[in-house]
């Protein structure tokens, strides 16, 4: 049986095999995951439809492949091959299906030279791919493995060997490679960018490219939701098994400034603009991979705990790299909080084909004039609003920050928005 790569979304029709789940050789149950892919959203685990044994894989890890591309090929059977036993003797083997020797028979095939397909050396996906990059016969690698099994270091090494052998050390260097990036005997590392990181940095690029974008700035006075907060927080907690945070006055105030400025709930398609009449608010998240944005759905028909719930429960998927195209998908609106991680000021991205995203930052205490005469210490945080000023004044944007400020300088009013 192939495994084939499923369709994996709308507009995605390629992944990255991000780690083969089974191995060559190892059983495999019905509905049991053999191989995890990487998309521009989410990665998605491939199972297999039938049990049986992994008997070969098509494609390394890192690789990109295809939907509808095989990747894998499993033998019917439910019982997994068993490891060819290291004696010194061994009988004249009969022929044998070409899955049978591949995994019962590797130091016979390493050991005796073959011209038939059945002998085709036994190599890790990721020693495949380096020898294909680099142009190497496996068949003329060396292993030290026990069961004849080429690896990376295998292949690594026998590039390096034959040049070393054929050239006595120079006295002087020929014709010099590329300047490295540090400088001799400077450590450094490598890392290859996921999927996920390349499609991040891709679409910051595109819409820093496309969109008009600027920021504005304004600052808030939280003493009254903290203050609320402390009130009520024991109760809340107490009726909804989740605390009361910040980001749910956030996203309540962002949806009512939106109502009252529409079009920074909208997207350019063409020549037209598009006017959300929805309420999903993407809140961005810190993942193991990079930012991501899930989405909190029709945030303004939902109360404080429902949205806590949400929020918690899509930062735990976000966590756990379990997030869905589904959570990811249809944002109108996103808020993001850098002071999460002590951020001051920034000017957040837009998160494309949005036109607006809210930037909350840290709470500091900071000298404020209450009147001509008097000056308090007050827990006081700076917002940001960057927009597409394609179809969003300075004006709209300015007074949606107001609105924000307004609303949460005296959150009780938020009960009474629609």
């Amino acid at each position: 049986m192939e495994i084939k790569v499923p369709e994996l979304a709308e507009s995605i029709t390629e992944g990255t095999v991000a780690s083969w789940l089974k191995q060559p050789g190892d059983h495999v149950e019905k509905g049991e995951a053999i191989v995890e892919l990487e998309t521009d959203k989410v990665n998605i685990e491939v199972p297999s439809d039938e049990a049986g044994t992994l008997t070969e894989v098509m494609a390394a890890e890192g690789d990109t492949v295809r939907v509808g591309e095989t990747i894998a090929v499993i033998s019917a059977g439910g019982e997994a091959p068993k490891p060819a036993a290291a004696e010194p003797v061994q009988e004249t083997p009969k022929e044998t299906p070409k899955a049978e020797e591949k995994a019962e028979q590797p130091v016979a095939a390493a050991a005796t030279e073959s011209t038939s397909v059945a002998d085709r050396p036994i190599a890790s996906p990721a020693a495949r791919k380096l020898a294909r990059e680099k142009g190497i016969d496996l068949a003329q690698v060396a292993t030290q493995d026990p069961l004849g099994r080429i690896r990376v270091q295998d292949v690594a090494t026998f590039e390096v060997a034959p040049r070393e052998q054929a050239k006595p050390a120079p006295t002087k260097p020929a014709t010099p490679a590329p300047a490295p990036a540090a400088a001799p005997g400077k450590p450094e590392e490598r890392i290859k960018m996921s999927r996920r990181r390349k499609t991040i940095a891709n679409r910051l690029v595109e819409v820093q490219q496309t969109a008009a974008m600027l920021t504005t700035f304004n600052e808030i006075d939280m003493s009254a939701v903290m203050a609320l907060r402390k009130r009520r927080q024991e109760k809340f907690v107490k009726e909804n098994e989740v605390k009361l945070g910040f980001m749910s006055f956030f996203t309540k105030a962002a949806v009512a400034a939106l109502k009252k400025m529409p079009y920074l709930n909208a997207e350019i398609q063409g020549d037209e603009i598009v006017l959300k009449k929805f309420y999903d608010i993407g809140i961005a998240v810190s993942a193991p991979d990079g930012l991501v944005v899930p989405v909190v759905r029709d945030a303004d028909k939902k109360n404080f705990a429902e949205i806590e719930k949400d929020i918690i429960q899509l930062a735990v998927k976000a966590r756990d790299n379990k997030l869905g195209l589904s959570d990811l998908t249809g944002g109108t609106f996103t808020i993001t909080n850098g002071g999460t991680f002590g951020s001051l000021m920034s000017t957040p991205i837009l998160n494309g084909p949005q036109v607006a995203i809210l930037g909350m930052h840290a709470i500091n205490l900071r000298p404020v004039a209450i009147d001509a005469e008097r000056m308090e210490n007050r827990p006081m945080m700076y917002v940001a609003l960057s927009y597409d000023h394609r179809i969003v004044d300075g004006k709209e944007a300015v007074t949606f920050l107001k609105h924000i400020k307004d609303l949460l300088e005296d959150p009780e009013s938020l009960i009474f928005e629609a």
